[in-house]
């Protein structure tokens, strides 16, 4: 929860695609996520002007918030398969840990 509650403000359009690749995943999960994400997805399309208005800042909030609430995410039961999910870039590593479809925690 922790490396979804740290996530630095993007400053350029490779770090909103770093952040929504994260998010986009669990969209199943979070109820209205294209609603909450449009202002974001809307400076991943060609041509756009990269400019971060509270618009935007309040949906890379909200996000983070319900990615780390209790409805996302699950304690771990002893004694049931875990699944890791893992994705590397040129600048880093990212990881979920899950347990039967539901997250248990990120890392990267």
């Amino acid at each position: 929860m922790e490396v979804v509650l740290d996530w630095k403000q993007p400053k350029h359009v490779a770090k909103i695609h770093n952040f929504m690749g994260l998010a986009g995943y669990y969209r199943i999960f979070v109820e209205g996520f294209s609603l909450i994400a449009a202002s974001l997805t809307k400076l991943l399309r060609k041509n756009t002007p990269f400019i971060w208005f509270y618009e935007q800042q309040s949906s890379f909030e909200k996000l983070k918030s319900v990615l780390t609430q209790a409805l996302v995410l699950v304690q771990p039961e002893s004694g049931k398969e875990f699944m890791v999910y893992s994705d590397a870039l040129h600048v880093g590593l990212g990881c979920v840990l899950m347990q039967d479809c539901k997250v248990v925690a990120y890392a990267s």
